[in-house]
């Protein structure tokens, strides 16, 4: 079972969204077949915020759409985290640009609701050790993220 804590720093984001986002994360972690309790926390944010966060941890000075930041990944200097039995694994943190976010679902012609729930998806696939960073992980993880918001019912 997932576990999912929402942030809503912009106020801007209803129960009825929080709750589909839980549904399709928690669809995302069965088509995912991970096991065990995990959890995950859903912060949404002001471009303005991101784009803070985005300049600090990758250098990059301008607001994007979602960061996700996975506790299970160990960079350099960092000490792995054991999972203790009976506890929850924490997978990590996604954080979205609720602003970003409206104007992508203008621009790319769908509902902020089906775009919402894509940043979710997309964020949540980074923390499983999904990433496109060359053509054939692109090709990888976007495959995936289809193919989870097409059995979800989330579609263009």
């Amino acid at each position: 079972m997932l576990e999912i804590y929402f942030e809503d720093e912009t106020n801007k984001v209803d129960e009825q969204t929080e709750d589909m986002i839980r549904k399709l994360l928690s669809h995302a972690s069965i088509e995912e077949e991970l096991t065990g309790e995990g959890e995950v926390s859903v912060t949404f944010m002001t471009d303005q915020n991101i784009q803070e966060v985005n300049a600090e941890y990758r250098g990059k000075n301008v607001p994007t759409d979602v960061i996700s930041f996975a506790l299970e990944e160990i960079t350099e200097g960092e000490v792995a985290i054991v999972p203790v039995e009976g506890m929850p694994t924490v997978l990590g943190d996604i954080l979205i640009s609720v602003e970003t976010a409206e104007r992508q679902a203008k621009e790319y012609g769908h509902d902020f609701t089906r775009e919402i729930g894509f940043l979710a998806l997309h964020g949540f696939l980074h923390l499983l050790g999904y990433d496109h960073m060359t053509e054939d992980d692109e090709a990888e993880m976007f495959g995936r993220q289809k193919e989870i918001l097409a059995s979800f019912g989330l579609e263009r």
